[in-house]
């Protein structure tokens, strides 16, 4: 059962959220408008080491502790983290507060800032996460490096993980995907129930955005939705849903084909979890946190 507080937290979503992507003609308007990225808030910058550069000429992030923690010791020392938001939104400052998270358990958080739709699409996110990549193994090697995304973001890090064979990079060691968008088609029959008890997403909304992202070609190519794609020979995923979470039918299936492809993989669901649910200051997203901080120590 839901928590008190996740119940709270659906009015808001619903009264705040919901009309974002209710319809085609509300997103095409989002994709008109000029993007911002949320600025690092100041209590990263006073707990934390931020680096940023340019690759390819988009912005990353280096979030490293000011401190030292676990990321010398055993485990994972570094999260290679995409951020959601539609693949038309810019990092947000609940995602900041995730990565200071991550940071402050001892982990060095990469963030590269992919480029948005409509401006950018799939075809540009692949050069610049194989060049930081590289970097990372370069620096950590792969079994120091875990891959994490929530929303689009986690579609993002499976599509790339599915394409590091043809670029020869090793998979990391792990991924962590918190309710990915990984069927940007949204043809799933299923998926009507969730929606109408979702008080987040829309497919209405969301088709515009998916096809700004694959930006003329089809929505069942694996680059845009991974659920198509290749999943045997992936590293050990954790995925996190909510019932409550529009991509979760998708997710839950995704959970099955991996599991027939032989790729180790654990689906946590949250009774009446919202999108995105670890995210968020209720019961459920501090008991996935926690989940999250034990499995980078393996």
């Amino acid at each position: 059962m839901a928590s008190y507080a996740m119940k709270l937290l659906e009015p808001y979503l619903r009264l705040t959220r919901k009309p974002l992507t209710a319809t085609a003609e509300r997103t095409e308007a989002r994709l008109a408008t000029a993007k911002r990225a949320a600025s690092v808030p100041r209590s990263l910058l006073r707990t934390c080491r931020v680096e940023q550069r340019s690759v390819g000429g988009f912005p990353c992030y280096s979030v490293r502790p000011r401190t030292p923690g676990t990321a010398g010791g055993p485990g994972i020392s570094t999260v290679l983290y995409l951020h959601g938001g539609s693949y038309i939104s810019p990092i947000s400052a609940w995602h900041w507060r995730f990565i200071s998270r991550l940071a402050a358990a001892g982990h060095r958080v990469e963030v590269p800032l992919y480029g948005l739709a409509p401006e950018h699409s799939h075809r540009d996110a692949l050069p610049l996460l194989a060049a930081v990549y590289k970097n990372l193994l370069d620096e950590a090697g792969p079994e120091k490096v875990a891959f994490m995304g929530d929303s689009a973001g986690g579609g993002l890090a499976l599509a790339f993980a599915q394409q590091l064979p043809g670029l020869s990079l090793s998979q990391p060691a792990r991924m962590i995907l918190m309710s990915p968008w990984v069927d940007l088609a949204m043809e799933n029959p299923e998926l009507a129930a969730v929606e109408a008890v979702d008080p987040w997403l829309s497919r209405a909304g969301l088709r515009v955005a998916a096809r700004a992202w694959a930006s003329g070609d089809d929505l069942t190519d694996p680059r845009v939705s991974p659920l198509k794609g290749p999943l045997a020979g992936l590293p050990p995923t954790d995925l996190f849903a909510g019932t409550h979470d529009l991509p979760s039918p998708d997710i839950r299936r995704l959970a099955a084909l991996m599991r027939d492809a032989g790729t180790p993989v654990s689906l946590h669901i949250a009774d009446g979890g919202v999108h995105v649910y670890p995210l968020l200051p209720v019961p459920e997203g501090r008991a996935a946190r926690t989940t999250i901080m034990e499995l980078l120590k393996y």
